[in-house]
């Protein structure tokens, strides 16, 4: 089979399943196992394929079948015009979260800060606001010893390891330093709902990366504690929050002495993001 059948067998299996992104899927797995771009198949469509890779192909296929993120079978995931590597201790990076770092960028361009990013994951929230203020050095921790391995990679990969560290802690056991931003993408579902999600996320995603207790809030409010606690006078807290919580989000903002800056909707109209400002000390 060329390229060009190849791709269109997978899509239609995974699109016989229901799988909306089939035709993107499947041309991101095989430029991916191929090592090459996706605007090569396009331009080489009828290109000759091996038999190892198209076994290769279909095993990865199969993966996605059971619903497996693309993200996971290919190894990383697009972030802010980088690829990140991630897999099954780190959620996968959502465009959602982009907009967190679009507007922080927006208000702390060309200074120099020190950062916090509390439940870094794939340290692609503090990598990304690194490489774009370029002067400013950062701290990723996460209670995860295997998602700051990760971190750790990406921040090798994108040649930051020079102002980025990440260390494994339990943010109730976090007590070190003062800081400008301090930014949070924390575990936002309430328990009952996560068995409500997608098999893609509930089935691959840690669990832990998205439980947010009974009501959801129970690590925002951790990170918002701790951040009146590290953040230095007038500096930032932004913090990536579930739908419908805002209102709820911004009671416990305003209880700790934290101002609301800006707040960040989604491509919905959802508010998916809280920029505040620490008012009082604490």
């Amino acid at each position: 089979m060329n390229l060009n059948q190849t791709i269109n067998k997978a899509s239609q299996i995974l699109k016989s399943i229901n799988i909306q992104t089939h035709q993107l899927d499947a041309e991101i797995i095989l430029s991916e196992i191929m090592g090459v771009k996706k605007e090569f198949l396009i331009t080489n469509d009828n290109l000759q394929i091996s038999n190892k890779v198209k076994e290769k192909y279909f095993c990865a296929i199969k993966r996605r079948i059971k619903k497996e993120p693309v993200a996971f079978i290919t190894g990383k995931k697009e972030f802010w015009s980088e690829n990140f590597k991630v897999n099954y201790n780190t959620l996968v990076p959502r465009p959602e979260t982009e907009l967190l770092v679009h507007n922080v960028i927006k208000i702390l361009k060309n200074r120099n800060i020190s950062i916090l990013d509390i439940g870094t994951g794939s340290g692609c929230i503090l990598l990304s606001l690194l490489k774009e203020l370029s002067f400013s050095r950062g701290l990723g921790i996460d209670i995860s010893s295997n998602a700051i391995k990760i971190a750790k990679e990406n921040s090798n990969n994108l040649n930051l390891t020079n102002r980025s560290k990440f260390k494994v802690y339990d943010i109730k056991n976090f007590k070190f330093g003062k800081y400008d931003l301090i930014v949070s993408n924390p575990p936002y579902i309430p328990f009952k709902e996560i068995r409500n999600l997608s098999e893609s996320i509930k089935n691959f995603e840690p669990i832990s990366a998205l439980n947010g207790g009974n009501d959801g809030l129970d690590i925002i409010r951790k990170v918002i504690y701790k951040s009146c606690v590290h953040l230095k006078n007038n500096g930032l807290l932004a913090v990536e929050i579930g739908n419908g919580q805002y209102f709820k989000v911004s009671k416990i903002l305003r209880k700790f002495g934290l101002r609301e800056v800006k707040k960040v909707q989604d491509y919905k109209s959802n508010v998916r993001c809280i920029i505040s400002t620490k008012t009082r000390f604490f």
